[in-house]
């Protein structure tokens, strides 16, 4: 088996890997948007979501 021996001056997911997460995290909350409201379980995981980006708008932006 390979060893996957990652430096230790590039810890963490490449930027690439990053940028694709924050895309499809921002398309998750695209697609469940409405403006009917929504029910609490909606609120809670849209706001995991929300977080969850910005997360990684803050891992991206330390990487660059």
């Amino acid at each position: 088996m390979p060893n996957k021996h990652v430096p230790a001056a590039a810890p963490g997911l490449p930027t690439a890997h990053l940028n694709e997460i924050h895309d499809c995290l921002a398309l998750a909350l695209d697609a469940t948007e409405r403006r009917g409201g929504y029910s609490q379980t909606e609120r809670e995981a849209r706001s995991y979501l929300r977080t969850a980006l910005r997360r990684t708008s803050k891992l991206i932006a330390v990487q660059q």
